[in-house]
């Protein structure tokens, strides 16, 4: 596992242990950096998000961020996560 592979995945763990109330914006970003990085964008996610409100939002804010590459999304994600807990 690289640094960036190591980091992503710390930052990942605090976002998701920590009890931390998030403006639905931002919760938007963390998700659709997360599965940009993890999974990519295709067009069978289409299918699955656009059942509810709440799926589109979160299909839009990941299509929003699937000109990006796994690194990049990892490193927005990380740095999102630096954010959070340097105002907590």
């Amino acid at each position: 596992m690289d640094s960036l592979d190591k980091e992503f995945e710390e930052a990942y763990t605090k976002i998701s242990e920590e009890a931390i109330n998030l403006p639905p914006d931002v919760m938007l970003r963390i998700y659709a950096y997360y599965k940009q990085a993890t999974q990519g964008l295709s067009h069978k996610d289409f299918e699955n998000m656009s059942q509810s409100l709440k799926n589109s939002f979160k299909f839009n804010a990941w299509t929003q961020v699937s000109h990006l590459s796994t690194e990049e999304a990892k490193r927005e994600y990380i740095k999102i996560a630096h954010e959070i807990f340097k105002e907590n």
